[in-house]
């Protein structure tokens, strides 16, 4: 059951809706104590729920071929304190302690999330309706310095063209 209808969403909950559809990524992964410098491919697949109220969003990442990192995100718009939250459930297995947390700044969305292992940063830049680059970076728990982990640019596609798997 859908609670709202989009015209009656914040301004916040509709600057969301950017992310809705089926996205297909070229990324450049950078050397980290996780995985091998390299390309990959990418899959996105985000829908509006709840009369879009969340965003939520399946992510998979190929390289060579083989699914090599999964994500779910959820995204939302905390209207009271004027923040877009991001919880994140990976194929890393680490469990969010917290959302990450952030902000629309002109057509860039970034968000910043902090765990006993260090802080991430990851910043979404629209640069129109069917189009977007993301950048990851990492900061160890105990470093002043931001590393990059992964980048891209995503490209609108049909749905038909995502892959399950």
């Amino acid at each position: 059951m859908n609670a709202a209808p989009f015209s009656s969403l914040s301004d916040g909950h509709q600057r969301l809706q950017a992310l809705v559809g089926a996205w297909r990524g070229e990324e450049e992964v950078a050397a980290t104590q996780w995985t091998d410098a390299g390309t990959a491919t990418s899959e996105v697949l985000a829908e509006a729920q709840f009369g879009g109220l969340f965003v939520v969003q399946r992510y998979r990442q190929r390289r060579d071929g083989t699914i090599s990192f999964g994500a779910h995100n959820v995204f939302g718009f905390d209207q009271q304190n004027g923040i877009v939250t991001m919880h994140q459930f990976d194929s890393m297995g680490f469990v969010p302690m917290s959302p990450a947390i952030g902000m629309w700044n002109g057509n860039e969305l970034v968000l910043e999330r902090s765990s006993p292992r260090g802080a991430a940063s990851v910043t979404y830049g629209f640069d129109g309706a069917d189009t977007y680059r993301m950048k990851l970076q990492f900061k160890p728990a105990g470093s002043n310095a931001w590393q990059d982990m992964v980048s891209g640019l995503y490209r609108r596609v049909s749905t038909s063209e995502t892959k399950e798997g």
